[in-house]
């Protein structure tokens, strides 16, 4: 064997071998793609993603969905990282970008869920603000072993304990700060539109004076029906917008969708302004899969929008829920929203 026929031997091995490692050899980067899409107008599993209790949903035909990005457990190859940098329907990102390495993949997928959870909330609250619902001291939640549990409800607004209004949480404030624990107080609340009265014996805080109710409370538009929001398994606060429209047109006067496809994504925070997410790219790739008519795009995110591959439906610009109300009303119209 002459030595070119050696070299060239040898090298035909090492591209080989590389070639097998780079098919199993795992890289710190994970991919991320088209995630499913949700309309809030509609069920999962025959169970509607905003509930609404105490009085009928409206009648509503037409999409209104949330989009997301699903995102893969790292695992890619060397192969696989390079494919995905070349296709147009994938993101390939570092892993740490993703999983931060400081928590566990549940413990991030659990700071995610609160996260969503959060954007749940604050589409209830932008939305029946929007429709002049009166801001409330509303219980949210219970503290453990809450002498309050069985005696008020998620959602009740407190009107006044032993008499003494509570219209808002410095008011409230102000009465369980003078009253001594082990007191026993009539606790007057609004649930689902209708009065009631409960008696909960105060608890003693666990540093200071006066005493609690063990109750976790917001100050918050309170409607005469209550709002609950089924989404498992989505996680970031990104559906906010989203959320926030299905619950204006479930409960509201106005027809949003005119029978239309809408898909979009955006936070929200409680002044109605939306901020920007990650992954419009991919989200409007999954707008286009469903076959969407407009998508309502995060001021923030409409650089990035524009840098990718024509959706083939217009591109709605809203920095507040003001402007997706009023690109929704365009589009119903006939007229071009405000674009990108």
């Amino acid at each position: 064997m002459t030595r070119r026929i050696a070299v060239l031997t040898a090298g035909g091995v090492l591209l080989v071998l590389l070639g097998l490692l780079g098919t199993t050899l795992p890289v710190p980067y994970v991919a991320q793609v088209p995630g499913p899409t949700f309309n809030t107008l509609g069920d999962i599993d025959g169970e509607p993603i905003i509930e609404i209790q105490g009085r009928e949903r409206n009648d509503v035909e037409g999409n209104l969905n949330l989009t997301t990005v699903g995102v893969g457990r790292g695992g890619l190859s060397l192969v696989q990282a390079v494919r995905g940098w070349f296709d147009d329907e994938v993101v390939v990102v570092p892993e740490e970008s993703v999983y931060p390495p400081d928590r566990t993949p549940e413990e991030t997928r659990q700071v995610n869920r609160e996260a969503f959870l959060t954007s749940e909330q604050a589409a209830e609250t932008v939305a029946l603000g929007h429709l002049g619902y009166p801001e409330k001291v509303v219980v949210r939640g219970f503290a453990e072993e809450s002498p309050a549990e069985g005696q008020l409800e998620e959602g009740d607004a407190v009107e006044s304990v032993d008499g003494r209004p509570t219209p808002d949480l410095d008011a409230l404030d102000a009465v369980l700060s003078s009253t001594p624990p082990g007191t026993e107080v009539t606790v007057a609340y609004t649930r689902l539109g209708r009065p009631g009265t409960a008696t909960v014996t105060t608890k003693a805080p666990e540093e200071g004076e006066g005493s609690l109710l063990g109750i976790t409370v917001l100050e918050q538009p309170s409607a005469p029906f209550d709002v609950d929001i089924q989404v498992e398994d989505v996680g970031g606060p990104s559906a906010g917008l989203m959320l926030t429209l299905g619950i204006l047109d479930l409960v509201g006067d106005d027809d949003l969708t005119a029978g239309a496809v809408i898909a979009g994504t955006g936070t929200i925070n409680g002044e109605g302004e939306v901020g920007p997410i990650g992954g419009i790219g991919l989200k409007m790739v999954a707008a286009r899969e469903i076959g969407a008519e407009l998508f309502l795009v995060p001021a923030g995110n409409c650089e990035e929008a524009l840098a990718a591959d024509d959706p083939g439906f217009p591109l709605a610009e809203v920095a507040t829920l003001e402007d997706a109300l009023t690109a929704l009303e365009d589009f119903a119209a006939g007229r071009t929203p405000d674009t990108c």
